[in-house]
């Protein structure tokens, strides 16, 4: 299947499953939550509890700020008022600053930011995926990634859920050859986050595949102008930097600030990478909770690595696999496998390799494994002890 879907054509039967998937994944997050505040007792893990975060009344609302939420929360309030706090890009926060004047709460105003773009992000990944996909598989891979272990993320004071529909954005308005609007979202995903700029070798190439089978004319050509733009949001940011803290790369140097042992000063290739975990598995302590982590860490950079070599084995489109290979290996780069299960989060190529799973065993066991995970998962980062 290719052929093309106008984007703004409403299709109540796909509107009314992708709204009851989301409901259903809320109800079922807060759920988990709850039953976490009756299980285990809240961890002091990191800064700004007390003053940033509890002030906004019940855990059962504040937790989802936890950890790089409250760094977020803190820029939405009072812009870059933290030394490394430069580590985290502006878009987020800068829509939760403007939008507050608006609610009046920057916790609610940045929660109910992460809910809509996540809506939005599953309505461009159907759209998207339909162009090559039937729709039985179009909705099982939204499944697997709403359902994901750590997909709490979505619906929480974080980017994820931001810069999944910038980027799922531009990749439509890529295969619907609208240049302009590709790069456009590109421009804001790399505001985003720093892998947003990854997005450009990707248009590139959907850029190239179109070309190559027309004939050259300068409008074709003009258009390349508009694939760089996710560069020019990043150089944004950059200058932003130099201006205000005379270093355009504080987003990379403070990476060390926190923790996980990264480095900001040299690359670290992927086998050492795997070559270090590997070994702290070995040497680390079974009965603390960072065996858990470390194992946690370890095998999502594995799985996914696995589903990124089965994604071009299985042909899926070549702009895809780009983006999501660069935007893997791109955070391990810094030595470690801290927050990958975060990260994989906007590998989508992975998540329809899942949902071309064939076999209906093994879809409902890798659904309940996935289910049993998230409970874990968000019962945890709930109650203040790390995940990603």
């Amino acid at each position: 299947m290719n052929h093309k879907i106008e984007f703004w054509k409403i299709n109540i039967k796909q509107i009314f499953w992708l709204t009851k998937i989301f409901i259903f994944w809320r109800i079922t997050l807060f759920i988990f939550a709850w039953v976490g505040i009756k299980l285990l007792p809240f961890k002091f893990s990191f800064p700004y509890v007390e003053e940033t975060l509890k002030p906004y009344g019940s855990t059962l609302f504040w937790s989802w700020a936890n950890f790089d939420g409250v760094h977020y929360l803190g820029i939405a309030q009072k812009g870059y008022f933290a030394q490394y706090t430069q580590a985290f890009f502006p878009l987020y926060p800068l829509i939760v600053r403007w939008l507050n004047s608006i609610f009046g709460n920057f916790l609610f105003t940045g929660l109910l930011v992460s809910h809509l773009c996540f809506l939005g992000a599953l309505f461009f990944l159907y759209k998207l995926l339909m162009l090559d996909y039937k729709e039985k598989i179009v909705r099982k891979a939204i499944i697997f990634l709403v359902f994901f272990p750590t997909s709490f993320f979505f619906g929480s004071f974080y980017t994820e859920s931001l810069f999944l529909l910038l980027t799922l954005g531009s990749f439509y308005f890529a295969r619907q050859k609208q240049w302009f609007y590709a790069g456009f979202f590109g421009l804001f995903a790399s505001l985003t986050r720093l892998i947003g700029v990854l997005l450009l070798p990707a248009l590139l190439w959907e850029w190239y595949e179109y070309v190559k089978k027309k004939r050259i004319s300068f409008r074709n050509y003009f258009s390349l102008l508009f694939l760089i733009l996710p560069c020019i949001g990043l150089g944004i940011y950059m200058d932003y930097l130099q201006k205000n803290f005379s270093d355009s790369l504080y987003f990379l140097h403070a990476q060390p600030a926190f923790g996980a042992s990264r480095s900001a000063d040299k690359i670290v290739l992927l086998y050492q990478v795997f070559y270090r975990y590997i070994r702290m598995i070995f040497i680390s302590s079974k009965d603390t909770f960072l065996y858990f982590t470390i194992n946690l860490e370890f095998l999502s950079a594995l799985i996914f690595l696995i589903l990124l070599i089965m994604a071009f084995k299985k042909n899926i489109r070549t702009s895809y696999i780009i983006f999501s290979s660069l935007a893997y290996i791109l955070p391990t780069l810094t030595g470690t496998f801290s927050s990958m299960p975060r990260y994989v989060l906007v590998l989508f190529p992975c998540f329809i390799v899942l949902g071309l799973i064939k076999s209906r065993f093994k879809r409902i066991f890798l659904f309940l494994l996935q289910l049993l995970l998230l409970f874990i998962s968000t019962l945890l980062f709930t109650r203040g002890y790390w995940i990603a």
